[in-house]
């Protein structure tokens, strides 16, 4: 497997490219050279053995057979032409043979012993049937052994007439085994220069793959989140130039992450944080993103939402989400239903495109507002202004009517303008206490209402309220029994206030309870941290369904009873805006037909409280 990486490389492409090129190179030099040489040697070799057969051609054979005799040895020492000794130990040594052919092609003599079988027959062969006709030729052949050999037929004559003719056959092989050695020679020395160029090539080419490998190494890092990489530069050559580039890209690379991992940690702080709820969706309306708060919202898992279509998740059709989305009223009001909630949300849903740059609309982004509270303080102002209005109408409108009545006549009418300005006084105080109460809700509300607290005993207190209501506990014959436990007997509290907590209390007892019926007012410390006091009596009680709403502004139970009675509606309302301005909490416990019973607790620091 590491062998097949090997060549797949660039340091294998590099080193084949290279040793191809010498391989190359060598090649050609060396058959330019062979071919040369071998060039050379042949015409060396043929220009030599042709003067030589020249030589024996014009100075011993042609005197042979222009005498057309065989002389031997004269008694003054010359040799005879029949003595060819001289002749073979010459051509021997060129490991050649020669044969002298006369006129009618009948070989006369040969240089080689071995073949003086042929002496005085006749050579069939084209070079001499040629050379007898006066044509010198000359023929490079492989004889049936194997081995190359060179002809020559030269004619012998005077003249235009042939007398005879010179065969010479010469054997090439030393030539061409010569040529073998040096050729053997050129490939070893071939081999030899490859696999230099091949150590060469690799040692060469890894001072360029090995920095490229480094860096491919150090990609692949980066690829799998370690950014802290640096290429060490060795040289300025053209791969120092990429490990600087390399370098720097990774020191841009590192900021840019840096500056986007802040980017996306700021908009999850702030989608996690956000009072209203993001949903965004993909171009195929799946859900991709949502915040905390949309899951609050919509009461909704991430793992069970991630995925689905975003209509599903706002129980909206598809087809209301795009046109919401592509119009300019994008905004839209739901009712959501929770499951665990008998109440019901009210969700404002305003739908925005995504656009991603040169492909148009790539997703929807719907924020969820709860506007629940939105929706009950609309409707509270709304009833309250419509309280108010009719709170102050139905006086005025008394007021206006005995006015007109007495305008009309009834003045002079001592006893009846007596009794019509009896009502409108009343009715003008009636109207005087709602304007009192209004002012002094509003100044709770906008906490400019002063609270000046005071050591206040709290047997005292309680005793005090019974007493200012003790001509009205005598007239209906009602029983109050006030007890404090042990604990506290002394508290920091304004005593105006919680006295008028408290005679709202008692007297809304008063007005719901039966004749003979009994008041409990109980004080009593809890965790040491708290007093608890309590009013409970043995009325009429409040309907399960009133509770949640008994403490809203101008809310009666029995409105026709309540305003009978002279009140406004807003006496819970205070005490409540003034239990919280104390730093404590009251709450209502009713069953109807049973009585009610009022508990409200106030904070005792530890130096303001004292042992009984």
């Amino acid at each position: 497997m590491k062998a097949v990486r090997f060549f797949q490389s660039i340091q294998a492409k590099l080193v084949i490219i290279y040793v191809l090129l010498i391989l190359i190179a060598m090649q050609l030099i060396g058959v330019y050279f062979y071919r040369t040489l071998e060039n050379y040697f042949k015409t060396d070799f043929l220009d030599s053995r042709d003067k030589q057969v020249t030589l024996l051609s014009d100075l011993i054979f042609e005197p042979y057979f222009l005498g057309n005799q065989q002389e031997s040895k004269t008694e003054d020492g010359k040799r005879t032409y029949t003595d060819w000794s001289d002749v073979n130990n010459l051509f021997a040594i060129s490991n050649a043979e020669i044969q002298i052919i006369d006129a009618n092609g009948i070989v006369i003599s040969t240089s080689v012993p071995s073949h003086q079988e042929i002496v005085g027959h006749k050579n069939p062969q084209t070079e001499v049937s040629r050379a007898l006709q006066g044509i010198k030729n000359q023929r490079i052949f492989k004889d049936t052994d194997g081995y190359r050999k060179l002809i020559i037929a030269k004619p012998v004559g005077n003249g235009v007439r042939v007398l005879g003719a010179v065969y010479f056959i010469a054997s090439m092989e030393e030539m061409y085994n010569t040529l073998g050695s040096i050729f053997r020679i050129l490939l070893t020395g071939t081999i030899i220069a490859l696999g230099l160029t091949a150590v060469l090539g690799v040692m060469l080419s890894n001072t360029i793959t090995r920095p490229i490998k480094e860096i491919t190494k150090l990609a692949t890092a980066v690829a799998d989140g370690d950014f802290d990489q640096q290429v060490m530069v060795r040289g300025k050559d053209e791969i120092g130039q990429l490990g600087h580039t390399f370098n720097f890209m990774m020191n841009r690379l590192k900021e840019a992450l840096s500056l986007n991992e802040e980017e996306k940690d700021k908009l999850a702080s702030i989608l996690t944080n956000m009072n209203d709820g993001v949903i965004a969706a993909d171009e195929f309306g799946r859900v991709i993103v949502l915040n905390r708060r949309a899951k609050q919202i919509l009461q909704v898992e991430e793992e069970t939402t991630i995925g689905k279509e975003i209509a599903a998740v706002l129980g909206m059709p598809g087809e209301a989400i795009q046109e919401y989305v592509s119009s300019v009223n994008n905004m839209t009001v739901l009712e959501i239903h929770l499951p665990d909630d008998e109440e019901q949300l009210v969700v404002r849903v305003t739908f925005t495109p995504i656009h991603r740059r040169g492909e148009g609309v790539s997703g929807t982004i719907a924020v969820l507002q709860d506007v629940t509270e939105q929706e009950k303080l609309e409707q509270a102002r709304r009833e309250f202004v419509a309280n108010v209005s009719h709170e102050l109408r139905t006086p005025l409108t008394t007021i206006k009517s005995y006015l007109e009545a007495l305008d009309d006549g009834a003045m002079d009418d001592h006893q009846l303008a007596t009794r019509f300005l009896g009502v409108t006084r009343s009715e003008t105080e009636r109207m005087i206490r709602l304007v009192t109460d209004l002012l002094h809700l509003s100044r709770l509300d906008s906490k400019q209402a002063i609270i000046a607290k005071e050591s206040t005993v709290v047997s005292e207190m309680l005793e005090e309220v019974a007493d200012r209501f003790s001509f009205q506990l005598q007239q209906r014959r009602i029983r109050i029994v006030i007890r404090i436990e042990q604990g506290i007997s002394r508290i920091m509290l304004d005593r105006d206030k919680i006295d008028q907590v408290l005679d709202n209390l008692v007297s809304n007892a008063i007005k719901y309870t039966a004749d003979e019926g009994t008041i409990h007012i109980l004080a009593r410390p809890v965790d040491k941290d708290l007093l608890q006091i309590s009013v409970q009596d043995t009325g009429i009680g409040i309907p399960k369904k009133d509770l949640e709403r008994i403490f809203e502004r101008f809310y009666r139970v029995d409105k026709a009873r309540s305003r009978n009675m002279g009140g406004t509606g807003l006496g819970l309302s205070i005490a409540r805006e003034i239990i919280k301005a104390h730093g404590g909490a009251i709450s209502l416990e009713s069953e109807f037909g049973q009585g009610t019973k009022v508990v409200f607790t106030l904070p005792v620091q530890a130096e303001e409280s004292e042992a009984i």
